[in-house]
């Protein structure tokens, strides 16, 4: 298979590229590198140096792709809220840019959306179905680029999927950027620094390792539809703490500090579909994702 993953220089992105050059595909990367890394990218991949706002159709051409992995985005909530322009312009105009290009080659889409961000607050485990509430730029902007997927298949009769994640973690995972909790905490323990927690803690999210994530994306490959790729379980961010510091060997308090505009209280998936249809569970628990992320030093 000829596979190109746009934000293939970046934390999910480089892995699920290390996972199809592993296999035997023809993988190429499309990446900016405004967050992303060279030295992640899989010495196996072709890699272009592009931003995705602007025009990609040449590095497809050469590329020919069976596949996209749409990967590439603004994931940042404060940076949404701060220049929401800015977040549409990467979401929503670079992935119609990604759609158009892989139309041209009849490349299948897979689009990586966000969980959280979309559904808002969590009352129960959200499925796909439930009403989509996103309290930030960022969910909006990744909802319009769903919408924009869905109307391509019934325009174009293509067949794109769309994995909605849960909260990422592991490896390579950007300790600069606000979702990336784990990857502050374990930082921060690392230099034996202090650790915040922005509000009370008790807020919650659904934690989910990379491989799983990797996984699922690459299951949707031959399925068709909006999958929910979580672990279907709460943890708060005080419980998230306190077992990072028990990976970490360390007797770590942390401090807190004012909740962030546009973060929600309570965030669960339910991955019930993504089991039926793709397969996929996740394999690893939370304190063993986390140990594993330990012990690889990120």
């Amino acid at each position: 298979m000829r596979a190109v993953v746009t934000g293939g220089a970046g934390f999910i992105g480089s892995h699920l590229a290390d996972a199809l050059v592993a296999r035997g595909d023809d993988v190429a990367v499309v990446d900016n590198l405004a967050r992303g890394t060279r030295e992640h990218i899989p010495r196996e991949a072709q890699f272009y140096e592009l931003d995705i706002q602007d025009d990609v159709a040449a590095a497809f051409a050469d590329i020919r792709p069976d596949v996209c992995f749409h990967l590439a985005a603004q994931a940042d909530v404060r940076v949404s809220v701060s220049q929401p322009a800015n977040d549409a312009g990467v979401n929503v105009i670079g992935s119609i840019n990604v759609l158009e290009a892989a139309g041209a080659h009849d490349a299948k889409v897979v689009f990586s959306s966000t969980g959280g961000a979309i559904y808002g607050e969590c009352t129960e485990p959200a499925s796909e179905d439930r009403d989509l509430e996103p309290l930030s730029p960022y969910g909006a902007a990744k909802l319009a680029a769903e919408v924009y997927v869905g109307m391509w298949n019934r325009l174009h009769g293509t067949t794109h999927a769309i994995a909605r994640y849960a909260n990422v973690f592991g490896p390579r995972q950007d300790a600069e950027l606000e979702g990336g909790v784990v990857a502050i905490f374990f930082e921060r323990m690392r230099r034996g620094e202090s650790t915040t927690i922005y509000g009370d803690g008790s807020q919650t999210r659904d934690f989910v390792h990379v491989g799983d994530i990797v996984a699922a994306t690459l299951a949707a490959v031959d399925a068709q539809g909006v999958f929910n790729v979580g672990s279907g379980s709460e943890t708060t961010i005080l419980e998230l703490h306190e077992l990072c510091a028990r990976v970490a060997g360390i007797d770590s308090k942390p401090q807190f500090a004012a909740e962030r505009l546009g973060e929600i209280r309570r965030s669960v998936l339910d991955a019930t579909r993504a089991g039926r249809e793709l397969g996929w569970k996740p394999k690893l628990t939370l304190e063993e994702g986390l140990r594993q992320t330990w012990e690889a030093g990120a």
